[in-house]
């Protein structure tokens, strides 16, 4: 009887690890077109290809990513670097894997015909979606014209949505990212771009990243995933419309707007990954804290290096 209960609970517990391992990966992300490849590897089987089962959970707000992600509910989040500093001060320790996207006019601040230049939003409602990349652009943008938040009357609402409130009439001026930007001037010649993340090239750049713990325990399953990543942005280089068509069909975007917007994204494979990771990111992370610490003193008492918030152990396995 006492072998029979123990082999029962050898073949439960063998049952709930198979279980356990056969529960998808789940990897957050939002509708930004530089986040496109993860699409195009689910929709091509690369994931299945390169032998990892990864589900993709779509979010509109950054903050329902970083709950989702200390719940448990998502494994993997897609993420700003600025959003990677954010957490770290906000006490999660999360390491970045691989670097996805950086965004020259794919970020923008948008206004209305009434105002005509940074230093004219002093006192103007600005809708931006906090602690997210449009927080960080609109601080930069302050900050080299000589204001600062104090300056304005901030909006908080989500980048999908600001647009919207902008062309609603509801704020002056709005902080966004593309689709969102090309939908709003499509509206019409009341409403022009301020300032893109252009100004400062490596400003804004998204990661993939996953709590400490996870991403040291999973770097076979965190290869598959790069791997298929690298998979999807040489298919789109290689076939731009059948790729863009992928693309723009899962952030929601008509075809024409989507190749305006797209031309503001650069996408980095894993041999351009080694590269910036290894060299210009690391001063640009120092860079982005000190911006950020410089806005919000009392939330950013860190201001890490770049290797303090990366793990690329599985990156630099398949340089090998």
């Amino acid at each position: 009887m006492k072998l029979a209960t123990a082999l029962l609970a050898i073949g439960l517990g063998l049952a709930s690890a198979t279980a356990a391992q056969a529960e998808p990966i789940k990897i957050g992300l939002q509708p930004w077109l530089g986040y496109g490849p993860l699409w195009i590897a689910e929709k091509q089987g690369y994931f299945k290809e390169q032998g990892v089962d990864v589900q993709l959970v779509n979010f509109g707000w950054d903050a329902d990513l970083a709950v989702a992600l200390a719940s448990g509910n998502i494994n993997v989040t897609s993420i700003a670097t600025n959003g990677v500093i954010l957490q770290l001060n906000n006490g999660i320790d999360l390491k970045a894997f691989m670097l996805m996207d950086g965004s020259t006019t794919a970020d923008a601040v948008l206004a209305n015909k009434a105002v005509n230049s940074i230093t004219e939003l002093k006192g103007k409602k600005v809708a931006y979606e906090v602690g997210a990349t449009s927080d960080l652009l609109i601080n930069y943008a302050l900050k080299v014209n000589g204001m600062s938040l104090k300056d304005i009357e901030a909006v908080p609402i989500n980048a999908s949505d600001a647009g919207l409130a902008l062309i609603a009439g509801r704020v002056d001026v709005a902080v966004t990212y593309e689709p969102y930007i090309s939908a709003a001037l499509a509206e019409g010649p009341d409403f022009k771009i301020l300032f893109s993340a252009g100004e400062k090239p490596g400003l804004i750049s998204d990661v993939l990243a996953g709590p400490a713990d996870y991403v040291a325990a999973h770097t076979s399953e965190l290869q598959g995933i790069i791997r298929a990543w690298d998979q999807a942005v040489t298919y789109l280089r290689e076939n731009p419309e059948a790729g863009g068509q992928i693309i723009a069909d899962a952030v929601g975007s008509p075809m024409e707007e989507f190749k305006t917007a797209f031309a503001g994204v650069q996408l980095f494979d894993i041999k351009e990954n080694l590269a910036e990771l290894d060299g210009p990111f690391q001063a640009t992370v120092v860079e982005i804290g000190g911006l950020m610490q410089e806005a919000k003193p009392d939330e950013i008492t860190i201001v890490p290096t770049g290797d303090a918030i990366l793990d690329l152990t599985a990156l630099k396995g398949l340089a090998q």
